[in-house]
């Protein structure tokens, strides 16, 4: 009988992490902005390809989130794809 794979919306994965963290006693998880964006690099190539500009998908976030990041923020810590896909140590 083949086990079942289970995956989760990034929304619930953050939810039940918040949870845990607030359990622990433990303030919010805070990210340099070269951390998050090397998060975000897989939609940050996505967007590049449907033809958006850096400009852009800086204003998406800043208008979306409290997220303070300008283009040239995405244009220095963008993760390529050979960075983002290590194998882990």
């Amino acid at each position: 009988m083949p086990v079942e794979s289970k995956s989760y919306p990034i929304e619930e994965a953050l939810r039940a992490q918040n949870a845990l963290r607030k359990l622990a006693g433990l303030g919010a998880e805070m990210f340099p902005i070269q951390s998050f964006v090397g998060m975000i690099s897989d939609e940050i190539e996505t967007l590049r390809k449907q033809g958006h500009t850096d400009q852009q998908i800086a204003h998406t976030i800043t208008a979306s989130s409290r997220i303070d990041i300008t283009a040239s923020d995405i244009a220095t810590h963008y993760a390529s794809p050979e960075d983002r896909h290590q194998p882990h140590e």
